[in-house]
């Protein structure tokens, strides 16, 4: 696969979506780079779906730029279309026709996609295409989709809620091809609510709160703006009041507890700070526990885990 620019696949410049005097988008940013499977993360009503529509040329931008493999959606959404996969969280499909007579029409649209591909998919999928659509269960409309999507011959793959309806087995069958597309060069946008989905399969993440930008980057070097959890069990008395010393300074006695075990949730250099003490206290059982996509999601949204 190539794209059209040897810039990013998407570039979402300041980006704002009003409808009527509601703000759905405000101020946007959004970049994906070509090969990336890039997270993008919010909860319900966070402007997730709007901005993919605004990138996609479903919807005409209040203010700021798009750009798709190198090309304004909104000038030209035809052939941003024809180039881009798109599974909404929502499928609707047309009731009369079979499943195969909804691939042939979708592949029709884009011009182009791998008959073998599609029937290898199909098989995966466990999907009867010679049914007709108005009998498919959701979960079996979302793989119509899923098979038309991975067997085109597109750059980019935005994909909203793709596994929603789709059973554990068939979200394997889901990652598998998500990974597949990675290694062939085509560019995947992934908006999810999942996050241990979004953590596995994505290098990159943005997350949205209140349609405005709240943190974008690398998965590794976002873990930092978390807490990581360092655990261990002091042994004798002597190493008991070494570490009280110790933890003290960095201003976490309470993570001592009477009985010598220690469960500290500190960030950056502290996790260090604290796996050392623990060693130069020959501490036994030590663990150290890395912040998660979760943990970063719950910390944006000032969520208390109870």
């Amino acid at each position: 696969m190539s794209t059209t620019s040897s810039g990013p696949v998407i570039d979402i410049r300041g980006l704002v979506k009003d409808f009527g005097s509601f703000r759905a988008v405000d101020g946007l940013d959004l970049e994906v780079q070509p090969g990336e499977v890039h997270g993008f993360l919010g909860p319900n009503g966070a402007g997730k779906s709007t901005a993919v529509r605004v990138l996609l040329g479903l919807y005409r931008r209040t203010a700021g730029s798009v750009s798709v493999l190198g090309r304004d959606p909104g000038d030209h959404p035809g052939e941003v279309t024809r180039q881009v996969s798109y599974i909404p969280g929502e499928v609707a499909l047309w009731p009369n026709l079979t499943g195969q007579e909804v691939l042939d029409a979708l592949a029709g649209i884009r011009g182009a996609y791998d008959e073998n591909t599609e029937k290898r998919l199909v098989e995966e999928f466990a999907l009867d295409t010679r049914r007709k659509i108005r009998t498919y269960s959701k979960g079996n409309r979302q793989k119509v989709l899923l098979v038309a999507a991975f067997a085109a011959r597109t750059d980019l793959l935005v994909l909203d809620e793709p596994t929603s309806g789709l059973d554990p087995l068939m979200e394997v069958h889901f990652q598998r091809c998500v990974q597949e597309a990675a290694h062939q060069g085509r560019t995947v946008l992934l908006s999810s609510h999942i996050l241990s989905e979004v953590e596995q399969l994505c290098a990159a993440v943005t997350i949205i709160k209140d349609g405005r930008l709240v943190e974008s980057g690398r998965i590794s070097d976002m873990r930092h703006l978390a807490l990581s959890t360092v655990t261990g069990q002091a042994r004798r008395p002597a190493e008991l009041d070494m570490l009280r010393a110790g933890l003290r300074k960095l201003g976490l006695q309470d993570a001592l507890s009477a009985a010598g075990a220690v469960e500290a949730h500190v960030s950056g250099g502290d996790v260090n700070e604290v796996l050392g003490l623990l060693v130069a206290a020959d501490a036994e059982a030590v663990t150290c526990t890395p912040a998660t996509l979760d943990d970063l999601f719950l910390r944006h949204y000032e969520v208390v885990a109870r």
